[in-house]
């Protein structure tokens, strides 16, 4: 008796069924159920889609922190071009039929030193200067690309959603 299955993505569940281990097919690879019954943790599931719809986002389990390092790496690099490389950041990329070339990265440095809290009835609002200890700092970091016509502004999420799609 020979089962095929169907993936959507990366990601990890239950089939339901028993494993026969019959010689018409090959022994499943890792993130499948173990015949011996030892399982791994596994996180960062991706639930069932209905037929149809669009796959969630696969969001990269400690995004932030490789784009924070990336942001310090950048900055300290002697040659640019080299890190974008090294990152395997698309120098060109094709997208919807558009062929982006990118022209810039940039790095904001933020800094929230003021909270706005909307008073009763949303027409006006209280401003209040942030204590040190809830001064949130920041960097935003951007890939600007040029697609032909104007400027296209893409955020490290973004440009790995499209490196993955590649």
């Amino acid at each position: 008796m020979r089962h095929h299955h169907h993936h959507h993505g990366h990601h990890h569940h239950d089939h339901g069924h028993d494993h026969h281990h019959d010689h018409d097919h090959p022994p499943h690879g890792p993130g499948h159920n173990n015949p011996h019954g030892h399982r791994s943790p596994v996180q960062w599931q991706t639930p069932h889609q209905p037929e149809g719809a669009k796959p969630a986002p696969v969001v990269e389990p400690d995004l932030d922190k490789v784009e924070a390092a990336f942001v310090d790496g950048f900055i300290a690099a002697p040659d640019p071009t080299s890190f974008l490389r090294l990152a395997r950041v698309p120098f060109e990329i094709l997208r919807g039929g558009e062929s982006l070339k990118l022209l810039r990265v940039e790095i904001d440095a933020l800094t929230d030193v003021g909270s706005l809290t909307p008073h009763l009835g949303g027409s006006s609002f209280r401003y209040d200067p942030l204590p040190s200890n809830f001064i949130s700092r920041r960097r935003r970091l951007r890939f600007v690309y040029f697609d032909g016509a104007g400027l296209t502004s893409l955020s490290y999420a973004e440009l790995r959603e499209i490196e993955t799609q590649r």
